[in-house]
């Protein structure tokens, strides 16, 4: 039930206390994007699907990245607690269908279902604390996000190991808690909104942009498809990775076109006309490819080539997540008490592009504090940068645009992280067979006797299964491993002009300031579209 009225301003006790419903919100959309990888081995055993074990992480990818931008407009026109609230019943149906599942196609439908509601989650928390909290007092709540992305970049891994290790809990495989344990902390997001997310909302007119909603969804499924799945496992040059990189294209393109025509866009091209929205998107986008480039190659890195475990490698990731929740917070606050946010992202992209560089130094005998150091400058790099340039696109905008505007900033850095992991992989796959094939070459000629009755097909397997590495005998297995340390090399030095292009960027920002409790309730009272219902 909604109020018509003045806008009642919140109390700090009254913002935590809905941060906190947000924040398990967002906290379970991430932790589902990394939770399933180290649980896919126990899957996919019991399923016997491993033709198909990449659409359980490929169909929440693409759901969640493709309805983002949805949410935002959505939300403008029927207010953002019920359509939050409907992404987090979504989200609590994928996830218990996705426990029940007993073969491998129900189990990508559910998590496709998983990933629609994830969307919302993670477009709508920034997009109600932009509603609820002005920009000149929102670096110290939005500091708490770059906490939770830090806290499910390493829980999701640990939680998906310890789940998929037990045959067994309570009775229930294994593996299904993975699902199963976000339905009580969903419940709670729920009642917790439900109790205090009461914000009046203002009527108006609206259209659904109907057609652009369906053009934007299959543009970039579509590209998504060829960047992340076809691409990878068929080749650049295969017929259907070609056909749907087309797609996408053409799809995009006729997207962009309709929404001139629309009379109500999903995506108002006019947004572009802002420059801090253009160059936070292309930041988003940027930083996305950065975070998750870090999140899956370091895990990988630790395990092929240090042996760790997946528990293992989990665990020495909590330098990277120090280094985003403590600077998170910091250039929160910072933010609130003296009301400057360009330097922050300048600072984070440089951070993050010296990092990267210096991760393509790691070594087979690179000792951990080296790695530690090295981890705390990508996470801190992240945690300037990545909440602070929501802050900078919030504070540009209209109040009326808050919603797509915001969601859209979402939309392209989960866009980024999509590409930057498919981009890498690749990378990573491709260097490794050149690697291979040169150090191999190099052992046949200076040590014969080394590959005497070795049987050189095993070297075939191991880009798809590492585990072959433990069976090699030393002096093989020692070629290999260099071959991987020269592949992840490539990666991060391939990344690192990446993230360079953002601190690019960072420095074309113009520092704004940021309005006051003041004018903000003026904005938000003048806004045209509904708010929160």
């Amino acid at each position: 039930m909604s109020d018509q009225g003045p806008v009642k301003e919140h109390t700090h006790k009254e913002i935590m206390v809905i941060l906190g419903g947000l924040m398990i919100g967002m906290l379970l959309a991430a932790l589902d994007q990394t939770i399933v990888s180290t649980a896919l081995k126990s899957i996919v055993e019991d399923f016997q699907g491993l033709n198909h074990y990449t659409w359980v992480v490929t169909a929440y990818l693409l759901t969640s990245t493709a309805s983002t931008p949805l949410y935002g407009k959505i939300s403008d026109i029927y207010g953002r607690r019920i359509v939050f609230q409907f992404a987090i019943v979504t989200f609590l149906i994928g996830s218990f269908a996705a426990g029940a599942s007993q073969n491998m196609a129900q189990l990508i439908g559910t998590r496709a279902i998983q990933g629609l509601g994830a969307g919302g989650l993670m477009a709508l928390t920034f997009v109600i604390i932009g509603d609820i909290v002005p920009p000149r007092e929102r670096g110290r709540y939005q500091g708490y996000f770059g906490a939770v992305w830090g806290l499910a970049s390493v829980a999701g891994p640990l939680l998906g190991g310890f789940f998929s290790d037990h045959a067994t809990i309570l009775g229930i495989t294994g593996w299904r808690w993975i699902f199963y344990i976000n339905l009580p902390f969903g419940i709670a997001a729920l009642v917790i909104t439900s109790a205090v997310l009461h914000i009046p909302k203002v009527k108006r007119d609206h259209k659904i942009d109907y057609l652009g909603a369906l053009l934007m969804v299959t543009a970039v499924c579509s590209t998504l498809l060829a960047v992340s799945i076809y691409g990878p496992d068929r080749g650049w040059t295969n017929s259907t990775t070609l056909t749907c990189l087309f797609a996408g294209l053409a799809l995009t393109a006729f997207f962009l076109f309709w929404q001139t025509k629309a009379q109500e866009p999903i995506l108002p091209l006019a947004l572009f006309k802002n420059h801090t929205f253009s160059l936070t998107s292309a930041l988003g986008f940027i930083i996305g490819a950065g975070m998750f480039g870090a999140i899956v190659m370091l895990p990988l890195y630790l395990q092929v080539v240090k042996g760790d475990s997946a528990t293992e490698a989990g665990l020495k990731l909590i330098p990277f997540m120090f280094g985003i929740v403590s600077t998170s917070i910091y250039s929160g606050k910072a933010i609130t008490k003296h009301g400057y946010y360009k330097r922050f992202p300048i600072i984070g992209t440089a951070i993050m592009t010296i990092g990267l560089l210096l991760m393509s130094t790691l070594g087979r005998n690179t000792p951990f504090w080296q790695l530690s150091i090295f981890a705390i400058m990508i996470g801190a790099g992240l945690g300037l940068s990545m909440q602070t340039i929501v802050i900078a696109l919030q504070n540009s905008v209209n109040f009326r645009d808050m919603g797509i505007a915001t969601s859209s900033n979402t939309f392209f850095r989960s866009l980024g992280s999509v590409f930057g992991t498919a981009v890498f992989g690749t990378i990573l796959t491709n260097r490794l067979g050149h690697y291979l094939n040169e150090n191999f070459n190099n052992l046949a000629a200076t040590n014969p006797g080394a590959l005497a009755g070795f049987d050189t097909n095993k070297l075939d397997g191991i880009q798809s299964n590492t585990a072959i590495l433990a069976t090699l005998p030393p002096v093989i297995q020692s070629t290999a491993l260099d071959s991987f340390v020269s592949s992840f090399h490539m990666v991060f030095l391939t990344a690192a002009p990446i993230t360079a292009v953002g601190f690019i960027l960072a420095l074309l920002l113009r520092e704004m300031p940021l309005r006051t409790n003041k004018d903000y309730a003026a904005a938000r009272e003048e806004a045209a579209g509904e708010a929160l219902g």
